[in-house]
């Protein structure tokens, strides 16, 4: 039977190829970005992700069967936080009316590799309160210091989401709904964000030691795209709450074999 998907970032990158695979299956797909979309809104604001909701919810007569949320950008700037962190959590709660009248509601959302990296716990912890004008005034700080500092709104927004996914995974509202939430934190994929930071030998060197990709190095868009399918799809019934780390070896490089102590005895 076919399925209604709600997708951001439909228009490039993992979010068009999210949209592409699943309109291969015969499914329907309802895409949403800034511009080249079934609903055009800007989700770095309150207002054009309260407008991308309502929209969504007209155009699928208010029953979606998943959501998978890839907008996002990567830059020094407060913007970075608003799209990846309230752009994201805020169309996805604003869905759960919509994805609880599913028989097989499911959600995912593209989180980074860079949840590994260095980041503001401020920062952090602002999003995880849900307090966007704090959370945007602590990254116009951070970008007042220059691009290196400004960089931690990247990895502070998408250690921020991963840990939205964990918190909220197993509460009433999502597992007590059915429906199943997870991320994917892919590494260096071969997207138009990247393909500056890949421009030249040098830049590919930096990437390659902060990012390490023993397994078939650079990815593509759709080796992204293919597991958030599956964990979307009807099949995926108890994986839920996790970052998965689809990025050609890169966690298990930067963190080795043993992600486990939080249970050995002190």
């Amino acid at each position: 039977m076919s399925r209604t998907h709600l997708v951001t970032g439909s228009a490039s990158g993992v979010g068009a190829a999210v949209a592409q695979a699943l309109r291969a299956r015969g499914d329907r797909v309802v895409g949403i970005d800034l511009r080249d979309a079934d609903i055009t809104a800007d989700l770095g604001t309150p207002e054009g992700r309260a407008g991308a909701v309502e929209s969504a919810v007209a155009a699928t007569g208010g029953t979606v069967d998943s959501v998978i949320a890839c907008a996002g950008i990567s830059a020094p700037k407060p913007l970075t936080v608003a799209v990846n962190y309230f752009g994201v959590v805020d169309v996805l709660t604003g869905l759960l009316p919509a994805l609880r009248r599913s028989t097989a509601p499911r959600a995912a959302v593209v989180s980074s590799m860079a949840t590994l990296q260095r980041n503001s716990p401020d920062l952090v912890d602002a999003c995880l309160a849900h307090d966007e004008e704090r959370a945007l005034t602590i990254a116009a700080g951070l970008a007042e210091q220059g691009p290196g500092v400004g960089y931690l709104a990247y990895p502070s927004s998408k250690r921020a989401l991963s840990r939205w996914v964990r918190r909220e995974s197993i509460t009433a509202d999502w597992a007590g709904a059915g429906i199943a939430l997870n991320a994917v934190a892919p590494a260096t994929i071969l997207t138009p964000m990247t393909r500056e930071l890949l421009a030249s030998p040098e830049s590919v060197a930096m990437v390659d030691k902060a990012v390490p990709m023993p397994l078939n190095y650079h990815q593509s868009p759709e080796s992204v795209a293919e597991l958030l399918v599956w964990l979307t799809s009807e099949v995926n019934t108890h994986v839920t709450g996790q970052t998965i780390y689809c990025d050609g070896g890169a966690d298990a490089s930067l963190r080795g074999d043993d992600v486990w102590g939080w249970a050995d005895p002190a």
